[in-house]
């Protein structure tokens, strides 16, 4: 600093300096990350006290002394003349520009009739074929099914997948079928669905699988991330279903809950599940033996509370309120719930906060219920592991989001998330990018690591007897192959084909069983058709029976569609040889199966002759109304 030439610059001036500097916040104040700042508030109040105190022994510091006062308690010692004095730089971050762009209109799903239902989830999932979204109907529950490119204003009577008799309170589309997705409804039943690539042209009724075993509501439901057919279901009945789809079994019943549970969350390779409860309790549970790995008292609110796993560093991030009603989120270790890493306090909103993390490029996305922007920051692994970075601002509250995997964003435009917001005050879906700015087309490998593939890295079976796998990682850049492969067991025989197609099994099943087909003659008997077809080989085909066979247009199919009055005759039976007195028959069987024979034949017999004079009196009808017509014409 150098010295104050003005000996009547006075001692306020510097005061009223710190005051103004302390309280006007910077020009992009959503810019700065306020942990990264070093505003040494206590030693600054220490020096004020100070000089009142002088003030009332009747001492005056000077200026020079006051500086020097002022700079020695700074550490590392920084100059007032600054614009930096207390703020060392914004933290350095690639993602520290992201923002979000809503799609226009046209591109957006317009006159859908969103729930209104106030239980606490996003009604809402999408995935890169569908998105999904639930529906408000008169009595049962139904969601809606499109295409993802089936924009615009939507017909009101579009098709829908109705087939549950309460409202439905989640649904999740399969990580690894895109055309498969789960519901869960206030009739106390998980239904699994198929979807046909076009979309629904009917209501659809008819499901999959239907899963039964809670006794009260199911609240949410929660796939595998790494393994085949795994789902989790967790009802009003304080019990936590792990279900195996392709059995349409449960595997497993956990039981560790005492009241109602807010959220479920999987880790990376799915061997941890993360739950938050009413009874104010984060825990993780292995889920496989329903063992609670570690449990802690979480936010003091009575409100809900959310939770996900941050990376693979052993952190839970959870969303709640204070005991003074605020909104708050705190980091945990999964390993010692008994204390928050870090607890922040957001707003004093009254809306349920909703945490979207991913893991590719270690951000965190927190929506509140009724809000009408997104905050989002990033996670690091030291002090103080979430760092805010900006927040998408909008003024149309949110009833809830859905997010597309990050195999379904547009690389192109540098988009690292997007989100599907339901508006609360109008019937509209919109899609929401968030896109890292670059100047540059090319595509960008920093954003885009490898993500999660479309592929279970485990069956239902290896995943339950105790194995555990990081998911499948495929790159996005167009035209790179997995980069991974699929585990396999030792020892154990490669695992058989299984389509991709929706209806794996469904379609398939058939396969599974044996047929030989067992061309032997039936006791030796020759049946007439045979004899019949060989005999017209052998004759030539005349210009009537040519067009006959071809089954072209002759003049009997004209009358036939002049007077259409036909009826509908028994297809022929196979008719067997005529027996003769010679004919020997060794048991008694076969010759009752020869009389049963005989008998079948003389009824198809008396059958077609009783249609054939039926047939003759309607063309004798047929016949003199045409004569009758030709006289009419000749007078």
């Amino acid at each position: 600093m150098p010295p104050v030439k003005d000996e009547s610059f006075r001692e306020s001036s510097y005061l009223e300096i710190i005051n103004i500097t302390e309280k006007s916040p910077a020009k992009n104040s959503a810019l700065v990350d306020v942990r990264a700042c070093n505003k040494p508030t206590t030693k600054l109040q220490e020096t004020s006290d100070l000089n009142k105190d002088n003030k009332d022994k009747g001492q005056r510091l000077n200026p020079g002394e006051v500086m020097t006062t002022m700079t020695s308690s700074l550490d590392p010692p920084l100059r007032l003349g600054s614009c930096e004095l207390w703020f060392r730089g914004v933290r350095s971050s690639k993602f520290r520009h992201v923002y979000g762009v809503p799609f226009k209109r046209e591109r957006c799903y317009d006159n859908v009739k969103i729930t209104r239902n106030a239980h606490d989830s996003n009604f809402c999932a999408v995935n890169p074929k569908f998105v999904a979204i639930v529906t408000e109907v008169a009595g049962g529950g139904a969601f809606l099914v499109l295409p993802l490119d089936h924009t615009g204003r939507l017909d009101f009577n579009a098709s829908r997948v109705t087939g549950h008799k309460g409202p439905v309170l989640d649904i999740k589309w399969n990580p690894f079928n895109d055309n498969i997705i789960a519901s869960c409804s206030d009739d106390c039943t998980v239904k699994l669905w198929h979807i046909p690539d076009g979309g629904l042209s009917m209501h659809l009724t008819e499901w999959l699988v239907e899963l039964q075993g809670h006794k009260r509501r199911v609240a949410y439901i929660e796939w595998h991330p790494t393994a085949e057919n795994i789902v989790l279901s967790a009802g009003f009945d304080y019990l936590i279903f792990v279900w195996d789809v392709g059995k349409g079994e449960a595997v497993k019943i956990i039981d560790s809950h005492a009241d109602v549970i807010y959220c479920m969350s999987f880790n990376r390779d799915g061997s941890l599940l993360a739950t938050t409860c009413k009874d104010k309790k984060l825990r993780v549970i292995e889920p496989r033996s329903g063992i609670v790995v570690s449990e802690g008292l979480c936010h003091q609110g009575t409100k809900a509370s959310k939770c996900t796993f941050l990376g693979s560093q052993g952190r839970v991030l959870t969303t709640g309120f204070s005991r003074h009603s605020d909104r708050q989120y705190a980091v945990w270790d999964q390993h010692d719930l008994n204390k928050p890493l870090v607890c922040e306090t957001i707003d004093s909103s009254s809306g349920v906060v909703f945490p979207y993390y991913d893991y590719d490029t270690n951000m965190v996305y927190l929506a509140g219920k009724g809000d009408g922007n997104i905050r989002y920051y990033e996670v690091v692994d030291e002090q103080p592991y979430v760092h805010f970075l900006n927040q998408f601002l909008s003024g149309n509250p949110q009833r809830g989001l859905g997010f597309m995997p990050k195999r379904g964003v547009n690389t192109s435009i540098c988009e690292v998330f997007r989100f599907y917001k339901l508006h609360t005050s109008r019937g509209l879906c919109e899609p929401i990018s968030m896109i890292v700015p670059r100047k540059s087309d090319c595509f960008q490998e920093d954003l885009y690591p490898d993500t999660a593939a479309p592929l279970p890295s485990l069956s239902a079976k290896d995943w339950l007897n105790g194995i555990n796998a990081p998911p499948l990682l495929i790159s996005m850049k167009t035209g790179v192959t997995i980069s991974t492969h699929k585990a396999r067991g030792v020892g154990r025989d490669a695992p058989a084909f299984q389509p991709q197609d929706a209806n794996n099994r469904r379609k398939f099943a058939f396969l599974s069983r044996e047929t030989t087909p067992d061309y032997r003659p039936l006791l030796g008997y020759v049946s007439i058709q045979d004899e019949a077809e060989k005999e017209q080989k052998s004759q030539p085909l005349t210009e009537k029976s040519q067009k006959m066979t071809a089954n072209q247009n002759t003049k009997f199919h004209q009358l036939q569609r002049m007077f259409g009055k036909t009826t509908e005759t028994e297809p022929l039976a196979p008719l067997y040889k005529q027996i003769n007195q010679g004919d020997v028959f060794t048991t008694e069987n076969e010759l009752r199966l020869a009389f049963n024979r005989q008998g079948e034949e003389l009824r198809v017999v008396k059958k077609q002759l009783q249609n054939s004079q039926q047939r003759v009196r309607e063309l004798e009808e047929q016949l003199a109304i045409l004569q009758a017509r030709i006289h009419r014409t000749d007078a």
